[in-house]
């Protein structure tokens, strides 16, 4: 089923829409949260609170892009969960990516100062910078959260030419974001 027809199920309150969204995107929503969370059960509460959350906020967001709205609830749900979880213990794997990323996003006191709003679309300018292939390995890196190895697979490259694509892509977004007056 397409996905204006879903989501004017969604607007209509019938519950066929959880049904079509889940043989469309379940499973992918289920290796989103899987990433996360590592444990199949979190990952199907995660995804189950996702179609809870599109269920109550749909109406009255019509959202544009249905899979991407749906994968950020997904997110937030499985960070939520592995929050809950580990209390102040992190993942390694969460932070790895959180230490890549350190580097070109703002700390908690310079952040403070900017609304994460601003950041979000200063973020969609920079990524509109990039060529498709830096910008799609950027993404299935820090929003897919994919490791190296899967994104070298997915993308027929190797995991060198990867690595040094985020490295320069993560220079080239500290560099953009100080342009902009975000000092790091």
């Amino acid at each position: 089923m397409e996905d204006d027809k879903i989501i004017d199920l969604f607007w209509t309150r019938d519950q066929t829409a959880i049904e079509e969204t889940g043989i469309k995107y379940g499973s992918r929503l289920q290796r989103l949260a899987m990433k996360i969370l590592y444990s199949r059960e979190d990952a199907e509460e995660s995804v189950n609170d996702t179609y809870l959350s599109a269920w109550n906020t749909i109406p009255p967001q019509r959202p544009v892009y249905f899979f991407a709205f749906l994968a950020k609830i997904c997110r937030f749900a499985a960070y939520g969960k592995l929050d809950w979880k580990t209390a102040q213990k992190r993942q390694a794997e969460v932070v790895e990516l959180t230490a890549e990323l350190e580097t070109c996003i703002p700390d908690a006191a310079a952040q403070a100062a900017f609304d994460s709003r601003e950041l979000g679309e200063l973020l969609n300018i920079f990524l509109g910078t990039l060529t498709e292939e830096k910008r799609l390995i950027f993404l299935r890196r820090y929003w897919f959260e994919d490791s190296v190895k899967d994104i070298a697979k997915r993308y027929g490259i190797g995991e060198s030419k990867v690595k040094t694509t985020l490295l320069r892509t993560r220079t080239n977004l500290r560099n953009f974001l100080e342009k902009e007056g975000i000092h790091l």
